[in-house]
Formats: C-alpha cells, structure tokens, sequence
C-alpha cells in the first residue's frame, strides 16, 4: 500500500506543471499573437535514501521553448494592426525597460503619442527608442514595419512623412524563451536583440494573428489529464481499502 500511494502521489504532484500549462494554453486561446511555447513529459527516477531503494517515481521533464507556427490571420481594417509574417518578432519594451520580443501586434497610441500594443508594452524603433506619432496625424504601416503619418490639414495633396521603421527580427533560427511577463526572449539571455535570420522579416498591416492554440486539442489534453488524476486518486483509496481488509483479517485470526 505505501508503495502504490508513494507513486500515485508522486505522479499527481509532477503532474500539476502540465495542468497548469494546459490551463494557460486555453485560457490565451483569443490572446491576440499568443504563441505556444511548453512541451511536458514524464520519466521515470529511482528514489536514492534509506528506505527507498526499490522505489521509482515520475518526474516531470519541461521544456520552454517558443512555438513560433503562426496563427490564424484576421483583417481588421485597422491601421495601426499588425500581423508579424513567418517567424518575424517584434521588439518592445518589457516593464522593467529591457529589450524584449512579442506577436502582439493590437497596436494603439496611448495618451502621450507613443507607439504601444494591446498590453501596454511600447514598440520599439530600429534604432532602439520608443516611437512617437505627432498628434491628429493619420498613419499607415507598411509590410516591412515602416511607419508613415500623413498631416490631413495640409494643404493640397498631403505627402506621408516616415516616422520610424518598427525593430522586427526573424527568429527561425533563434530559441525564444518565455518571460515572466509573457513577452519573448533569448534563452538565458535576456534584453539581449536577436539576430536576425535568412527570411526577411515583414508584416502584414491591417490584420490580426490569432493564437496558435488549437482549442479542441487543448480541450482533450485537459480531459485526459483529469481522467489520470481521478485514476491516481482511486489507486490510492483502492490500496487504503486493501490494507484496511487486511488488517481486519489479521485482527480476526
């Protein structure tokens, strides 16, 4: 019975990261540009100590590592929305003002006129600064991340004025890893840029990237992982039973 209860519990506990991480999955599954990024498995270890030389419990191994397969694209006729192509990574910056990367592309101008996305993080320029659109001015984005803003009050045919060039990155060949505030950086080495790949980063303008979570596969993944645990827990109270109807024999003997 200690041995079976050992394992179930051992087993219920390792499986609590992949709960979790299927959990965040569903819950994201609208986030605009969200992407996949933990893979779990199981394995098995022996228990080293006395007392526990015949025992072998699971493990949970992860690994974290952004899933950039794009999502779903979806036009919004929005200027200001953006959907990074291929591997293409936008840099912002994070909350403590480090480089940082994204898909979020929901674009908007806050109150002081600066570039930011749907989560507040401001997009950064090629050259590294934030970038400011002059008030009242109508803006359009180009495929390559260029920015123009064109005066409407200007007289006769209104020519559009580059502003900035967003800093985009292809990371085909570059391991991203999650940061504590969701957005993307280096593995092990963050506010560090990304080198660039052989695709030429782009976007495309006026549309949106859906999450790259397939919803019906979350939802399956959830319910097997309810089913095992209901069935660790039943091998407990079966072993619990078990030792129960032994003891009473022995009692009676």
């Amino acid at each position: 019975m200690d041995r079976l209860a050992f394992n179930s519990v051992a087993a219920i506990n390792e499986q609590r990261t992949a709960r979790q991480m299927t959990t965040n999955e569903l819950a994201n599954v609208s986030t605009p540009g969200f992407k996949r990024s933990f893979e779990a498995a199981m394995r098995t270890i022996k228990v080293e100590g006395p007392g526990f030389q015949s025992r072998m419990q699971p493990q949970a191994f992860t690994q974290d590592f952004i899933n950039l397969k794009p999502g779903t694209a979806m036009a919004t006729g929005n200027e200001l929305d953006v959907a990074l192509n291929d591997q293409s990574v936008l840099g912002v910056s994070a909350p403590n003002g480090a480089l940082a990367f994204t898909r979020r592309g929901d674009l908007r101008l806050n109150a002081a006129g600066v570039l930011e996305n749907g989560a507040g993080h401001l997009v950064r320029s090629q050259g590294g600064g934030n970038i400011t659109i002059p008030p009242g001015f109508m803006v359009s984005i180009s495929d390559s991340g260029a920015i123009f803003a064109t005066d409407p009050a200007q007289a006769g045919v209104a020519q559009p004025v580059l502003v900035a060039t967003m800093l985009l990155r292809d990371a085909s060949k570059t391991p991203l890893e999650r940061r504590e505030d969701g957005l993307f950086q280096k593995v092990g080495k963050p506010g560090e840029d990304v080198q660039n790949g052989p695709v030429l980063p782009t976007l495309t303008a006026r549309s949106l990237e859906g999450s790259n979570v397939n919803p019906i596969e979350v939802m399956v993944k959830l319910l097997e992982q309810s089913r095992s645990f209901e069935q660790q827990v039943n091998i407990i109270k079966q072993s619990k039973d078990a030792d129960e109807a032994g003891a009473s024999m022995m009692k009676g003997a």
